[in-house]
C-alpha cells in the first residue's frame, strides 16, 4: 500500500513535501534532511510509509529503504509512535543511530523531543540487533567518504548504494570516482 511515490516536487517545508503525481498532490512527512535536499520542481523518489488511522491518513517518506526500514523499527518501540520516531530520523543518521544502539549510548535519542529517559532505555534494548544494515558497510563507507567532501548525507547515501552495487569489485577510490561523477559536481 503506497511502498513509493514518484513525481514532481510541489513544495517543501521544514519537515514536509508536497509530491504531485499524475495530478494529485500528496502530502508526505520527511526527516528535515530529505526535505532541505529537494528542490520543487524537481522529479523526487520517496520510499513511503502510509499509516492510516480513523480521522487521517498519514504519508511518511525516505530516500533509502533502509530508513524506511528503521522508522518500521522505531515505530515498534513502546512510547514511539511515527512523528516521534520521524523526529529521531530528523536529528540522526541512522549510522549515528547504530553507534548510539551499539554504544547503548540512550543520551543521543534524549533530545529529540518528546523521548525521555524510559523512552531513550527502551529504544536502546529494542533496536539492540535490529538495526538495518551492518554500519561497517562498503557503502557506508562511501557515504562518509562523499559527506567529508560535502556532500548532503542522504543523498550520499542514495548514491553510495548504488555505485556499490554496479561496482563490486572497484576500490574505495574508483567508487569515489564513480559516485562523484554521478552526483555531478553538485554539493
Amino acid at each position: 500500500m503506497l511502498a513509493t511515490v514518484r513525481g514532481i516536487v510541489a513544495s517543501t517545508g521544514v519537515g514536509d513535501v508536497v509530491i504531485e503525481t499524475n495530478g494529485i498532490g500528496l502530502h508526505v512527512a520527511v526527516p528535515r534532511e530529505v526535505a532541505a535536499t529537494l528542490r520543487v520542481g524537481e522529479d523526487a523518489f520517496l520510499h513511503t510509509v502510509l499509516i492510516p488511522r480513523e480521522d487521517e491518513w498519514l504519508l511518511f517518506g525516505f530516500f533509502t529503504a533502509e530508513d524506511k526500514q528503521l522508522f518500521t523499527i522505531l515505530r515498534g518501540v513502546t512510547g514511539v509512535g511515527p512523528r516521534t520516531a520521524l523526529g529521531i530520523l530528523s536529528t540522526m543518521s541512522a549510522l549515528e543511530i547504530a553507534g548510539a544502539v551499539d554504544a547503548g549510548d540512550d543520551s543521543r535519542f534524549r533530545v529529540v523531543p518528546g523521548i525521555g529517559q524510559k523512552t531513550a532505555s527502551l529504544i536502546i534494548v529494542s533496536l539492540t540487533g535490529k538495526m538495518p544494515q551492518a554500519s561497517n558497510s562498503e557503502s557506508t563507507e562511501l557515504a562518509e567518504a562523499l559527506t567529508g567532501l560535502g556532500w548532503a548525507q542522504s543523498a550520499a547515501r542514495e548514491v553510495a548504494r548504488g555505485v556499490v552495487r554496479d561496482a563490486p569489485t572497484a576500490s574505495l577510490a574508483e567508487r569515489l570516482k564513480i559516485a562523484l561523477a554521478s552526483l555531478g559536481g553538485n554539493s
